[in-house]
């Protein structure tokens, strides 16, 4: 069985460390077969991703991605070569997604510390008829506080009701937590990846998690920081002060 994390996050969003550092950790501290860089509303560090490794010696491949932030909640778009559009309605950013030949991934709903996709609004996409709005996959496993809060329940409803590929990512933002949830699938490259989400057959693993300690209390409060900064940053501060409002209104 292969092992993919499918949410990491680089300095070119709100992770602590560079691509370079990125690319070396992963070879020499994990057993990862596929990674997906996905920053916020930017595809750059999964360019620089795929690039830089595609320039080395790596065991590992990389797939570019991009963690897209849409009113109803943020939406992983994996295997994209242009990024889709952020700040729009969930159900635009799920057609973009596939059209540009991707896949989309729920990351960790059910979630209020960060844009974690509601149990409503999860419903109607599931519900669509609409051609291309539709999901590939749903995190069961994530690292960060925010993830874990949710997964429970995650991991429940997919089993009981959506029915979706699981994916497993430790959405990384400090060099130790890469590898501590992943994706398990047969296979051995991006491509078997792929076949194995429309298989279904997939499955999300979470190990141990570092604790704040290890990470560094002030690596900590640096990348909260970061963190708040990044969709601004990429999309400017009016249109994601615009989007806020839009999302409150969405889940009334």
């Amino acid at each position: 069985m292969a092992k993919a994390d499918l949410h990491i996050h680089t300095s070119h969003s709100d992770g602590m460390y560079d691509v370079s550092e990125l690319l070396d950790y992963v070879e020499s501290e994990t057993d990862l077969d596929l990674i997906a860089v996905t920053d916020h509303d930017s595809l750059s560090g999964a360019w620089e991703a795929r690039e830089r490794r595609a320039r080395g010696r790596f065991r590992f491949d990389v797939i570019p991605g991009m963690e897209v932030t849409t009113i109803e909640g943020h939406v992983l778009a994996l295997f994209v070569e242009d990024p889709p559009p952020s700040l729009r309605p969930v159900e635009e950013t799920l057609a973009a997604i596939h059209r540009l030949g991707g896949l989309a991934v729920v990351p960790h709903p059910f979630t209020w510390l960060t844009r974690g996709m509601g149990l409503r609004h999860l419903r109607r996409i599931l519900a669509s008829r609409t051609d291309g709005v539709h999901i590939d996959a749903i995190e069961v496993t994530n690292q960060t506080p925010a993830g874990r809060l949710g997964a429970r329940k995650a991991r429940r409803l997919n089993r009981d009701e959506f029915g979706l590929a699981e994916a497993g990512g430790s959405d990384a933002h400090f060099l130790p937590v890469i590898g501590t949830a992943y994706t398990e699938f047969a296979g051995e490259n991006a491509d078997d990846l792929r076949a194995a989400i429309a298989a279904r057959a997939t499955r999300g693993v979470t190990g141990r998690h570092p604790s704040l300690r290890e990470i560094g209390y002030a690596h900590v409060v640096r990348q909260t920081y970061r963190g708040i900064l990044a969709t601004p940053r990429a999309m400017g501060w009016g249109p994601t002060a615009r989007s806020f409002v839009q999302r409150i209104a969405s889940v009334r």
